[in-house]
Parts: C-alpha cells; structure tokens; sequence
C-alpha cells in the first residue's frame, strides 16, 4: 500500500494513479478516499492524474489518538502534497475535506494549488455563535458525538439515510451504497471520529475563504440535511474572491455518489475552463 509518514509518525494513505494535472480528493467524514471511487475512474479516463488519501485516523492511515484538527490535517495535505511533488494540482473537498482543502490553499497553496473546488463543504462556520447565529446548534454535534462514541456501528447505519437523502419520499435507496458508507466509516478509529465532529463543526473558516485568490468552485445541494444550504453553500461563495457557486435543488449531501455523473460533468466543466 502507498503511504507516507508525516513528521509525527503518522502514516497517511494514498491512491494515485494515472499522469496528466493532478486532481487531489478530500474525503468528507468518517469516510475515506474510497469515497471519491466514481469520480476517480471518471477523470483517469479523462486523462487526469487522480490522489485520493486517507485523512488520519480514517480508512488506512494511521489510528492516531491526536491532531485531530484542521490544522493538522492540513498540515498532513502539504506533506503529502510535497512528496509526490504535485504543483498545478486541483484540490477538491467534500463535506469535512471542502474546509481542509480551503485551509490547506490558504496555508500551504501558493505555488502548489490551480484550483479548489467544495462540494456539500462545512465553509464557513457550521456552529451556531453568538456572530454565526443561523448555524446549527452545538447541542446537534452533542448528540453526533455521544452517537459516535456509545452506538457506532448502528448510528453509522442511520446515518446513511438524510446523508444520501433516502429518507425522502420516492428516493431510489441503494443498500450497495449505504453498505459501502458503513464499511468505510467503520474502517477509521472511533477516537479520530469522536474529535472530527469538533475540528467540522467549530472550525471558522471565514479568513481561509478570504485569502485565497485562485477560481473556487462551490457546488451544494439544496437538500442537503447534513449541511444545509443556506449556512454553507450559500455564504462562502460571498467570502471568496474568485467564486462560483452551482447549487442543485432537491441534491443531497452525498450527491458525488448519488448525482456523480452531474457532478463531474460541472467539476470537468470547471477544471478545463
């Protein structure tokens, strides 16, 4: 297996396959980069070189007990990012990876990263605060954690429901794909994905969005249960200086699975324009 060992001991897992401009994929919690299977196979065949890692803790790399936070995770992008040498590079980031691929352009890009897309991202500020007063409460990130730490293995069954939308009246469910979510979630470390919930929800990504001057695509389902919309989506395309923002009414959260071959018609769009 491919990985790397970043300077904490940690081993990071890869994929990468194929040559061309690099498309870097960021894996949304608790998954891993076998998440991003529809869209790898669709830009090898594109001709694109296709990365997809393991966030720490998750899938294959390491089962550390810390650095659970974006800045280490970020950190572990540009380590990783370093050692294949990747400048160029597309950055794309679903759900809990849309804030670390904006955190690692805004730290580590200059030089490395052409563009960023975020797809169904935490950007900007997911919790409620007294400045962010539309975001979801903590007491909700409460119960995610209390689930994930006492009742895993069947609250990452549920879960699969409002993250693909299949609680919606006439969904089409896939129980291929909601297996495949509870495998890989049940891949990752149940500390890392205890402290994830924190690093998704109460990280501020408002400055991040700021920084960065490269194209930034935002795509977001308006469905979305898991982030919604209007606290998301919605606002962080307002704080980037060169974005674009495609939003999918009645999309779900998990639509690089459920909606892939929309969604990597706009992300092919966006990369060649």
């Amino acid at each position: 297996m491919s990985k790397i060992t970043v300077k904490d001991g940690t081993e990071i897992y890869y994929k990468d396959w194929g040559t061309g401009q690099p498309i870097v994929f960021h894996h949304g919690w608790p998954l891993s980069g076998d998440d991003w299977d529809g869209q790898m196979m669709f830009f090898l065949e594109q001709g694109y070189r296709v990365i997809a890692h393991d966030r720490r803790g998750h899938g294959r790399s390491s089962q550390t007990a810390n650095g659970h936070d974006m800045d280490t995770y970020a950190a572990d992008v540009a380590e990783l990012t370093k050692a294949l040498d990747l400048k160029d590079a597309i950055h794309v980031g679903h759900s809990t990876g849309g804030g670390e691929v904006i955190r690692y352009a805004a730290k580590y890009g200059k030089g490395r990263v052409a563009k960023a897309v975020l797809i169904s991202a935490v950007t900007p500020l997911m919790v409620q605060t007294a400045s962010n007063p539309d975001g979801v409460p903590l007491s909700v990130f409460d119960e995610i954690r209390k689930n994930t730490a006492t009742q895993r293995t069947q609250y990452f069954q549920d879960f699969t429901l409002p993250f693909y939308g299949y609680n919606r009246e006439g969904a089409k469910i896939s129980q291929g794909v909601r297996d495949n979510w509870w495998r890989q979630g049940m891949m990752g470390g149940i500390k890392a994905h205890y402290d994830c919930i924190k690093a998704f929800s109460e990280t501020d990504f408002t400055e991040d969005l700021k920084s960065v001057d490269i194209p930034v695509l935002v795509l977001h389902g308006e469905d979305d249960q898991i982030v919604p919309f209007p606290i998301s989506g919605a606002k962080a395309v307002g704080l980037l200086k060169n974005g674009k923002l495609i939003s999918y009414p009645g999309f779900p959260h998990g639509m690089p699975t459920t909606e892939a071959a929309t969604i990597n018609k706009d992300l092919l769009a966006f990369i060649k324009s």
